[in-house]
């Protein structure tokens, strides 16, 4: 394929990918819930911890120039394991981002109709009176998202033509909300505190603000890079202006909404078309409906189309149960995979409310993003062969008291060491504040002692030297920037919910139960090692080792590699 995006085009492919279902599925939810009207300062923050995540997501791609994601990338750079975790947690991000939207896609649809699906369905089936689940069984979420899974299944050829009407569509409106949305502000919504003392912008505190920003992180999921004509230049600057444009889109809408009405007054289900109703505004209401239903549409569209792929990548390399990569013969396309994942996530949005989902998506997203920083740190200090030829056996860019015999171990060992260490510090002090103990002597005492055990480990790993690896594109200052993904990306995950760390540990338990008992004795890899034969390695490593081409897929009945992940 010819490399002929430059920055602009790239800009606006991430732009139309992002700008989409997160403005609508999780700013009523983090508005009412999470942060109160600080949420304006949440996306911000989780535009900027994306900014780092995107970065270093594009060293991975520039590390491994073909087609793939972080599951492609994590296996051939890192290994089975780790690519099998990520490759779980992009699993469970799809379906969830697909049953979110499902679920506010009815939210809408509801409100238009001015609570009909809701009364009818009460009055007919009843409600769900379990607090893990929605109020009631949300049928129309689950008929949208088998429509979705069928269209999938089926393939349209004009898919890429309906999903860019709707984005443009989708952003007109953006612009005529927040019109509509500025000349209804009322700013004493921001401005003071309450009568029993709390403050209006900040009524659940800081720690809020962060659990917003950890809520809101999935509304900025990045997309795989294609070819690009000038990467070590387009890369940083498309990702700088794709990220500026879609947090001043996001800031812009959640300050909107944040100025009209008050935060407890929020619909999490359809939080602009209520607010528009309480203003009495009929017309503002139907055009962010329609404009709702248009971007949820598409964003649904996404994930759900790219949900099959993902499985179809991991049981094609024999990580999961082999017969969800089996393709069908007249649609081309992993039939079981869309069947099965495809039903449970419409059984997951008939059921589970949009706040439950948020939460949950979000920790699988940044944990997923965080092992993606943790591996580039973990990359640029693999040592080549030419690396020690031209290192002459140093590895150390000082000499300090002991770096003689500390260079007798491998350099990996070292950092493969320091790098779990300095998270664990991360985590360590963020729990004191997370749990409320940072009052206490002892807190404070230990906070600052995990931070110290970080920072030691954080300069270990400047010290050594990086291997000299040509890329197209690499991120500056490492490890620092990996570094600040991962500590934002853990205060971020400690300040959502427990029961979101509950259902994650759940869904990974099931993960590893399978890749334990299934994936560890049936995957290509093992059998590969078992029987010696280079030809059977696993086909995300054949499509970057084969004399650099990608394997076409499709022409051996099987998927296209390009559209794994």
């Amino acid at each position: 394929m010819k490399r002929c995006l430059n920055t602009f085009d790239i800009t606006l492919l991430g732009v139309g990918h992002m700008i989409g279902a997160g403005i609508y599925v999780l700013t009523g939810h983090a508005l009412k819930n999470i942060a109160g009207p600080s949420i304006v300062l949440s996306f911000a923050l989780a535009g900027f911890a994306s900014l780092l995540s995107a970065l270093c997501y594009a060293e991975f791609g520039a590390r491994f120039p073909k087609a793939g994601s972080a599951y492609t990338y994590a296996y051939v750079g890192v290994g089975e394991f780790w690519a099998f975790v990520i490759g779980w947690n992009v699993v469970l991000e799809h379906m969830l981002s697909a049953a979110a939207v499902a679920r506010s896609w009815s939210g809408y649809l509801n409100a238009l109709s001015n609570d009909w699906i809701r009364n009818t369905t009460l009055n007919t089936i009843g409600g769900i009176h379990v607090g893990l689940f929605g109020e009631y069984w949300d049928i129309v979420a689950f008929l949208v998202a088998c429509f979705i899974a069928f269209c999938v299944a089926i393939g349209s050829k004009g898919s890429t033509n309906f999903n860019s009407f709707f984005t443009l569509l989708n952003l007109g409106v953006i612009v005529v909300v927040v019109g509509f949305a500025f000349s209804y502000a009322d700013f004493s919504l921001w401005s003071g505190t309450t009568p029993a003392g709390v403050s209006k912008f900040f009524p659940f505190g800081f720690a809020g603000t962060l659990a917003g920003a950890a809520s809101c992180f999935f509304a900025f999921n990045t997309k795989p890079m294609p070819k690009i004509s000038d990467p070590s230049r387009a890369i940083p600057l498309s990702t700088f202006y794709c990220m500026a444009i879609v947090t001043v889109a996001y800031v812009a809408m959640a300050a909107g909404l944040a100025l009209m009405v008050p935060y407890t007054d929020i619909d999490t289900n359809a939080a602009y078309a209520t607010a528009f109703q309480q203003r009495g505004s009929t017309i503002a209401k139907w055009a962010v409906s329609l404009g709702a239903i248009c971007g949820m549409t598409t964003s649904m569209f996404g994930s759900m189309f790219s949900l099959p792929r993902c499985v179809y990548a991991m049981a094609q390399d024999g990580l999961i149960f082999r017969w969800l990569a089996q393709v069908h013969g007249k649609v081309r396309v992993p039939l079981n995979a869309i069947i099965v994942f495809g039903l449970m996530t419409a059984i997951i949005a008939s059921l589970v409310d949009v706040t439950t989902l948020v939460d949950f998506l979000s920790l699988g997203t940044l944990l997923a993003y965080s092992i993606v920083a943790a591996c580039v740190i973990i990359l640029r200090y693999q040592r080549e062969v030419q690396d020690l030829e031209e290192d002459n056996g140093d590895y150390f860019r000082i000499n300090f008291p002991g770096s003689a015999s500390l260079e007798k171990l491998p350099i990996e060992l070292g950092i493969n060491i320091a790098l779990p260490i300095m998270v664990l510090g991360f985590v360590i002090f963020g729990l004191m504040f997370t749990t409320g103990l940072i009052g206490h002597w002892f807190a404070i005492v230990i906070a600052v002692l995990a931070l110290a055990m970080s920072l030691v480990m954080f300069l270990w790993i400047c010290v050594c030297k990086q291997n000299n690896v040509k890329l197209a594109f690499k991120v500056r200052f490492v490890p620092f920037v990996p570094t600040l993904s991962l500590f934002i990306n853990t205060m971020m995950m400690l300040n959502l919910p427990w029961l979101a760390w509950v259902r994650l540990a759940v869904w990974m338990t099931i993960g590893m139960a399978i890749y334990l008992f299934y994936g560890m004795s049936h995957s290509t890899e093992e059998e590969a090692r078992k029987v010696g034969d280079i030809a059977s390695r696993p086909p995300v490593i054949q499509a970057f080792q084969d004399n650099g081409k990608v394997l076409d897929m499709e022409k051996n009945g099987s998927y296209d590699v390009s559209s794994r992940l």
